[in-house]
């Protein structure tokens, strides 16, 4: 640990390199899409079904990582998921017809994947820090607004070059050149007592203001719910832009690259807006951010669909862009407030599994409705209904957990504050 620069720090931008390359290969297959199906001889709606079911297993894998996480380490989780992401991706380049596919892409690869997701690294980015938390937080999620920024048009840069096989091979050596040194030499869960700058003897603070609750308790609290609908919204609108925002855009006659910067610029003005969001994400209640990010999200897919040009595409992802990020770090960091980070890590699975069971939703709803309906209305319209429900859900959030949660946790109890 330097002087100057606090280790925690490190961490967080380790983190947000794996969280870049996660989201990017995981968020931004749009490229993927109509060369896959090509070689596989797939339809839309068969590809949907094999990302959707991709979906529910990135979902499965994540409280399996945070239960993993409680039992082991964070290193022994990213190992694993990386041993898992580069032998499903070889697997995958070598696949011969629709089933070897749909195990090798869609279910080992997602839950590779999903080892190798925020689950794993929003915990111990929590325990590095209190008073900064959701600034941290609000950080890691940059690096997933950055891999949808990045990587979506460096994919179909990549794809039109080399191919689909040799874009994954190319994914596998970067997975190896981050996530190894990573895990082995950074990721480190030794915490010094009062180290962000905070009060010292945090497990002290936390053991005075929350009392000994289990997963089970915070499953009876109608906040945790409130929460994970707004994952479920999260995960419907997030993975259906990922999975169909890129040939939806292709379907209203706008040129692949065009499509592909399109939706690329909504990870690019995310990133900036995450460093706002997370300047203020310790300053303000963070219900009244999430209120924000779902309900302006909400307008953007709708934006999406009736974009007849390539400015009105541009302004309605640069405005999308702003709300983009954000809400699995604010809802993170509200789990953390509420029910301690000792419980942070399966609280957090179980909303994203529900996440990713929204996510699944999504892609299979936005190429079947395509085939059935003949127009992307109805996928991005649900996208657009369930967010500004989610932003309804986080409004009626809580300051605090207290009686009104109707739980055995009493009055008072349940929060260290929303600014921790």
């Amino acid at each position: 640990m330097t002087k100057d620069i606090y280790y925690g720090w490190y961490i967080v931008a380790s983190a947000s390199v794996i969280v870049l390359l996660t989201m990017g290969l995981r968020m931004g297959i749009g490229p993927l899409v109509n060369p896959i199906m090509l070689d596989f001889g797939l339809s839309r709606t068969e590809f949907s079904i094999v990302a959707a079911i991709g979906m529910i297993i990135y979902g499965i894998g994540m409280p399996l990582a945070g239960l993993l996480l409680k039992r082991y380490s964070t290193k022994f989780v990213l190992l694993t998921g990386l041993l898992t992401v580069c032998l499903s991706i070889l697997w995958t380049i070598n696949s011969i017809g629709f089933f070897s596919f749909l195990f090798s892409f869609g279910i080992f690869l997602s839950l590779g994947l999903s080892f190798l997701s925020n689950i794993t690294l929003a915990p111990i980015v929590s325990k590095w820090f209190v008073l900064k938390r959701g600034k941290a937080l609000f950080y890691l999620s940059t690096g997933g607004m950055a891999g949808i920024a990045i990587m979506t048009p460096v994919e179909a840069i990549l794809i039109d070059l080399v191919g689909w096989q040799q874009t994954l091979l190319l994914f596998a050596v970067l997975f190896i050149c981050v996530v190894l040194p990573s895990a082995i030499f950074v990721m480190r869960e030794d915490v010094p007592e009062g180290a962000d700058g905070s009060v010292v003897h945090r497990d002290t603070i936390l053991k005075d203001i929350l009392p000994e609750i289990t997963w089970k308790d915070a499953f009876k609290t109608k906040a945790y719910w409130q929460i994970v609908f707004g994952m479920f919204a999260c995960g419907f609108g997030m993975n259906l832009m990922g999975s169909h925002a890129v040939p939806m855009l292709m379907d209203h006659h706008f040129k692949p690259m065009t499509a592909s910067y399109g939706v690329g610029t909504i990870g690019v003005v995310a990133i900036f807006s995450t460093l706002f969001l997370g300047s203020i994400a310790d300053r303000y209640p963070r219900k009244n951010i999430l209120f924000w990010i779902y309900l302006v999200r909400g307008g953007g897919f709708l934006g999406l669909v009736y974009a007849a040009s390539p400015w009105q595409l541009f302004l309605v992802s640069v405005t999308g862009g702003l709300v983009w990020a954000g809400s699995i770090a604010i809802s993170s960091a509200i789990l953390g407030d509420f029910y301690g980070i000792q419980l942070l890590g399966i609280l957090n699975g179980w909303a994203f599994l529900v996440h990713q069971i929204g996510g699944a939703i999504g892609s299979f709803i936005g190429g079947w409705g395509y085939e059935r309906f003949d127009t992307h209305l109805i996928s991005f319209g649900l996208a657009a209904v369930f967010a500004l429900l989610a932003s309804w859900a986080s409004f009626k959030l809580p300051e605090k957990l207290g009686h009104a949660q109707n739980t055995n946790i009493s009055g008072g109890q349940a929060v260290v504050n929303t600014k921790s």
